[in-house]
């Protein structure tokens, strides 16, 4: 028996970037819940903007946001996971160095940037319905910090090689899709906050369903039984995943859930 789904969100249930997810879907998953099936949305996103985008069913859903950072339901956080503010000041300083980049520091309700792109910050205000702070200066802002993200508009995996190999210790790096590389406290992902999920609600893997196409999403999966890479997912988490399911723009995670209703 079912008792708990997890999916991502970018790639997996929508385009990245995007925040215009198929209406039926949270139709199904509000059938899926009077069935006692909890749900919980696991993506690198900030917790506002996963719950802007299941809206109308927004209290019953579950966040699993930054990557784990952050656990919580409908603005109140349950478990937060901050990084040593030392080694995020060291990055956010040779990220400054580097040709192409962008980095941005999520805290636990608003992500931090000190770029000068305007076409940028709309980008994440709009598409991905982020609460954004511009600030001049990132090492000044007085916050706890939950992830760190290095932006690239493409071939983000292969410009960070350098960053990658010399936090490696220091932080849990991953990459979600083409233009961005994740940085969180060691030890957390979204496979932990599945766990903790679990342990907090007494459901276990076999009891769990989940979907995802990035690598960030490969300690997730591995936390499920029912484990599902969409058509469009990266090789390594097909080569992870139990099942596949069709692309995100044909709602393959859609046509498995409704298979439970």
């Amino acid at each position: 028996m079912i008792k708990l789904i997890v999916s991502d969100i970018d790639g997996t249930l929508v385009p990245d970037g995007s925040h215009e997810m198929n209406r039926e879907l949270l139709d199904v998953i509000m059938k899926i819940r009077e069935n006692g099936v909890q749900f919980a949305a696991a993506s690198g996103r900030q917790w506002a903007s996963i719950e802007s985008i299941f809206g109308p069913i927004k209290e019953k859903v579950f966040y699993l946001s930054d990557n784990g950072a952050y656990v919580g339901c409908h603005g109140r956080n349950l478990f937060l996971n901050p990084i040593d503010r030392e080694t995020v000041m060291d990055i956010v300083r040779d990220v400054r160095r580097m040709e192409g980049l962008e980095v941005m520091l999520s805290g636990p309700d608003v992500v931090y940037l000190e770029t000068e792109k305007q076409e940028f910050i709309d980008w994440l205000v709009e598409g991905y319905q982020f609460r954004v702070k511009q600030v001049p200066d990132l090492t000044k802002v007085d916050s706890q910090f939950i992830k760190v993200s290095i932006y690239r508009e493409t071939e983000v995996e292969e410009y960070t090689r350098e960053l990658r190999e010399k936090y490696k210790d220091r932080f849990k790096i991953t990459i979600a899709g083409d233009m961005w590389m994740d940085c969180m406290k060691p030890g957390i992902n979204k496979g932990q906050a599945v766990k903790l999920l679990q342990d907090s609600l007494e459901i276990k893997p076999e009891e769990t369903m989940a979907f995802g196409d990035q690598l960030n999403d490969i300690e997730m999966l591995e936390q499920a039984y029912y484990s599902f890479a969409v058509g469009n997912a990266r090789p390594e988490v097909k080569a992870t995943a139990r099942f596949q399911t069709d692309t995100n723009v044909n709602d393959g995670v859609l046509k498995i859930l409704k298979l439970l209703v």
